[in-house]
């Protein structure tokens, strides 16, 4: 993606009147937000712009854990306990790997197959979205 592409995306993201913008061209990702930090009184959206580029590992290497719900993400099972896993945890099938609350339920996302967690991108008391990417992880 060369930086003309992005300013023209930038471009119609803004006059579309859409809140979120995914692109992927197979080698790139560009992500386009509109967030506010003052949703009730809100004046110009804030645009946060993230490219990253995308893994060339063999296909099946790497792979994503994803939030079957739209919930609440905790990391641990209260304020003032570890985490069930961290970057670098080796993780056995059947393990806790967080709890996802929705409604007041607590859902406890487990590992279906061994693997090695090599990231997780929520943070405790994040909102997160059906299918959105929580822990990368490689199986063992």
């Amino acid at each position: 993606m060369d930086e003309k592409f992005i300013l023209t995306m930038i471009d119609k993201f803004n006059s579309a009147g859409i809140a979120k913008l995914k692109y992927s061209n197979g080698t790139a990702r560009l992500v386009l937000r509109k967030e506010s930090a003052n949703p009730v009184c809100v004046r110009e959206p804030e645009i946060k712009i993230v490219t990253e580029s995308v893994p060339q590992e063999p296909a099946g290497a790497v792979e994503k854990i994803k939030s079957p719900i739209v919930a609440t993400f905790y990391s641990a099972p209260g304020p003032d306990t570890p985490p069930y896993v961290q970057q670098g945890s080796k993780v056995k099938a059947g393990q806790t790997l967080c709890i996802l609350e929705a409604m007041k339920i607590m859902n406890h996302l487990q590992a279906e197959f061994d693997c090695e967690i090599i990231g997780i991108h929520a943070y405790s008391g994040d909102i997160v979205e059906y299918d959105q990417a929580i822990f990368t992880v490689k199986r063992n």
